[in-house]
């Protein structure tokens, strides 16, 4: 039995970073993915209502939606499966963070936030090199010179992280072995290092959870892998049917084939019995370039 919590689960991923009590995860996350870049000192979680909805979405799609201290907004989500249109829609999440700034009247001069999108990813891109970070960012496609920081996509493809726990080198990289490991590790690394992990042992240990909340766990559990099972079944489904074709087109040509090949034979035969081009033509129906051959 597992000791910790599936993170690939809604309560499971929530319970880690959408808690304002634990806060302090979120943060300590997003200044490990931003190391360098900027430092988030606080964030206020916001209605997720504001993000849009789609019923397909659930089981499969765990969104976060929160503001830091300079008005910064982030959509933290968790993605157990590409689907139709997947980078549209990241597109249009982020694009309706943006216009939800907007202000009537004539003193609003467009000061806008920035925007991020952070995707965890528990598959692998299409149409993408295999790593494990994909950050794309609106810039000149000639010169690649930055033309705006008000809207960012960070993409974190799982599958292709593939270091051990004694290769991670930096806070970032311990975050993304223990976030894909969690469910099979029976103590959290790192703790000696970052005390944030020591509360993140207390936060997902699965025997400190109320009854409450681990009913809801059990629950998002069941969801997680009907889903699984769901996608397992479409995909097995898909290679079954694309094998019955692939017989049933190999069957049609090769009665096809046959057909041809006792044509050929029957116009050798008559051939040979001194019948004409053009009689053997009508009586086999072959080309009469193919029977100019024989």
């Amino acid at each position: 039995m597992a000791k910790f919590i599936n993170p690939f689960t809604d309560v499971g991923f929530k319970r880690i970073f959408g808690q304002e009590i634990n806060k302090d995860l979120l943060i300590d996350f997003l200044n490990a993915l931003l190391q360098g870049e900027r430092q988030v000192q606080d964030i206020h979680f916001l209605d997720k209502e504001l993000l849009p909805e789609f019923e397909k979405d659930r089981g499969l799609i765990y969104d976060i939606y929160c503001t830091d201290a300079r008005g910064e907004q982030f959509i933290v989500e968790m993605q157990n499966k590409e689907h139709v249109n997947f980078r549209e829609r990241t597109l249009y999440y982020l694009s309706q963070a943006v216009a939800r700034q907007g202000e009537r009247g004539a003193d609003w001069k467009f000061e806008l936030k920035a925007v991020y999108g952070v995707f965890f990813l528990n598959f692998r891109l299409t149409n993408l090199p295999r790593k494990l970070r994909t950050d794309i960012v609106l810039s000149d496609r000639d010169t690649h010179e930055l033309f705006t920081d008000k809207m960012r996509f960070i993409f974190l493809e799982l599958p292709s992280f593939t270091k051990e726990e004694s290769e991670c080198e930096t806070d970032f990289e311990r975050w993304i072995y223990v976030l894909k490991n969690m469910e099979t590790l029976q103590r959290l690394p790192f703790k000696a290092r970052n005390a944030v992990f020591q509360k993140l042992e207390q936060i997902v240990d699965i025997a400190a959870m109320s009854k409450e909340d681990r009913m809801k766990y059990d629950e998002s559990i069941k969801v997680y892998r009907d889903q699984l099972a769901v996608m397992e079944f479409e995909r097995q489904k898909g290679m079954a049917e694309g094998m019955a074709k692939g017989m049933e087109k190999g069957m049609a040509e090769g009665i096809a084939k046959g057909a041809h090949d006792k044509q050929l034979e029957i116009a050798r035969n008559l051939r040979q019995m001194g019948l004409s081009a053009e009689s053997i033509v009508r009586v086999t129906g072959l080309d009469a370039d193919v029977v100019a051959t024989l």
